[in-house]
């Protein structure tokens, strides 16, 4: 190569501006598949990217203010001007090619290869994450051994066929072999590992079986529990009445009604948590404590009103907690069996849950109007039945998919620290392929600059089109709902000038 002409480049660095003289070389032969072509110093590309004006290094800074320290796009702006390095605020958004370069260099097939190889064997979870009803799911594969992100992508289906190629995609760089998969029972999921991966152990999720299964006992539970609390009201006019009152009787209305509040307050998750059952339990035991003082002599006045209210409570919802005491304990002896404390093999789990649910099928009348759900938890058994028990036999393989459900919510957590937003932004699916493996990445171990450097320019131009191609139509949908006569208008325009004669 030639030395044909030298060229100029400023830079914005954290080190301060940097002016680089560069010697463009190219080929003066005609006949060379080369000729006129330029090629510039290699050492070019680890400072900084093509046609941008900040070096590499304040893109990482960028990267781990945004992920390590959760700072908003003007704390970041705020912070890098404090560091002297002349940016915008708008250029802070440099935080989008700091996603696609770490993105590329942790799904480089080659580092996918030296971490699953460490193993031996790659355990799969699988699961996506849709913001909005309708619109693109992020699908991401991450290794269950190694805790690394394995693939993401957003896709405008959801069907087996997709998912089939996602999984392929997978399959095919891996030097290792899969030795199981976890996932919810989506049925496309199901019919994608069948298609992807035959043969291969597919553990459906635990979780996402009983909390499907126990869902109309748990709503019972929450129905008595509403009824209830709705009769039990009134604590606040009680507390405000000896609010002002310092003497020992006052104390012991309030530690009283501090102790109702309490129950009322408390709540808990599905599907083994009964809220309702705890609530009038605990309702009951202040009933008979207020009672128990009542023989000794007459009650204050304030606990008199505590004691009538908690009885009233109680009283109306009397018929509402025999079915679901009834049920409710069944629930939880089926995830005693599942949580497997004893170390038993696949088979005896089998036996002892199936024992479990011929009780059930057998004593179902005695749950009452709670009896249909006991058809329920019957009739989604039966369809999680083939998956649920691969995790006793396949050593790593993990009895729910509950760490990449907690890998979402970290970055649904992080999108709500840095934005302000409750719900997660669109952003999370239009860039999540990129954001959420340089996010979960970053806050593992924040990157320098020389690591950010692209190793083949050519697929990180692909990717960016990719993305960008995406946010296109979902500007497109935002341009239509903000002016629909506009949008129409102008697509009719063009479609007419199609019809023209060229």
């Amino acid at each position: 190569m030639w030395a044909a002409y030298t060229n100029h480049r400023t830079l914005v660095t954290l080190s301060g501006l940097l002016r680089l003289h560069l010697s463009i070389r190219r080929c003066p032969h005609a006949d060379c598949p080369r000729y006129h072509r330029p090629y510039r110093p290699e050492a070019e590309g680890a400072l900084a990217l093509p046609h941008h004006e900040f070096g590499l290094d304040v893109i990482a800074l960028i990267g781990a203010m945004r992920y390590v320290q959760h700072l908003s796009v003007p704390e970041m702006h705020r912070a890098l001007r404090e560091r002297d390095v002349d940016i915008a605020e708008r250029n802070v958004y440099l935080l989008e090619r700091y996603d696609e370069l770490l993105a590329l260099s942790l799904t480089d097939a080659e580092r996918l290869r030296e971490i699953t190889a460490r193993e031996g064997r790659v355990i799969l979870a699988l699961d996506g994450l849709q913001p909005d009803v309708g619109h693109e799911v992020l699908w991401v594969l991450r290794d269950c051994l190694s805790g690394e992100v394995l693939l993401a992508k957003s896709l405008l289906s959801s069907a087996g066929e997709d998912l089939a190629a996602l999984l392929s995609a997978v399959v095919s760089v891996l030097p290792v072999p899969i030795e199981g998969v976890v996932s919810d029972g989506q049925r496309s999921i199901r019919r994608a590992v069948e298609r992807a991966l035959p043969g291969v152990p597919h553990q459906l999720c635990q979780f996402h079986y009983l909390r499907e299964a126990a869902l109309p006992v748990y709503e019972a539970d929450r129905h008595a529990k509403k009824v209830l609390k709705k009769h039990v009201r009134g604590i606040r006019v009680i507390e405000r009445k000896v609010e002002p009152r310092g003497d020992a009787e006052a104390e012991v209305v309030r530690g009283y009604c501090a102790a109702v509040r309490s129950a009322l307050t408390d709540d808990g998750p599905p599907p083994l948590s009964a809220s309702g059952l705890q609530l009038h339990e605990r309702l009951s035991k202040i009933h008979d404590s207020l009672e128990r003082v009542e023989k000794r002599g007459p009650l204050p006045k304030p606990l008199a009103k505590l004691k009538t209210l908690v009885a009233k409570g109680l009283d109306k919802t009397r018929d509402l907690w025999p079915d679901v005491r009834i049920a409710f304990p069944w629930i939880h002896a089926a995830a005693r069996i599942l949580n497997n404390e004893e170390k038993l093999d696949a088979q005896e789990v089998e036996r002892r849950l199936q024992a479990l649910l011929d009780v059930m099928k057998h004593d179902r009348e005695q749950a009452g109007a709670l009896a249909p759900a006991v058809d329920r938890f019957l009739k989604v058994s039966r369809s999680y039945w083939p998956g649920l028990f691969h995790c006793y036999s396949v050593k790593g393989l993990p009895r729910t998919n509950n760490d990449l459900e907690q890998f979402f919510g970290s970055s649904r957590h992080h999108e709500r620290r840095t934005t302000g937003r409750k719900r997660a932004p669109l952003g999370l699916v239009l860039r999540g392929s990129v954001r959420l493996v340089a996010g979960a990445a970053t806050r593992l171990r924040s990157r320098s600059g020389a690591e950010l450097q692209p190793r083949d320019l050519a697929r990180w131009t692909q990717l960016r089109q990719q993305l960008n191609a995406r946010c296109t139509i979902r500007r497109r949908g935002l341009q239509f709902r903000r002016d629909p006569k506009a949008y129409l208008g102008n697509l009719e325009e063009r479609l007419g000038k199609l019809a023209l004669p060229s």
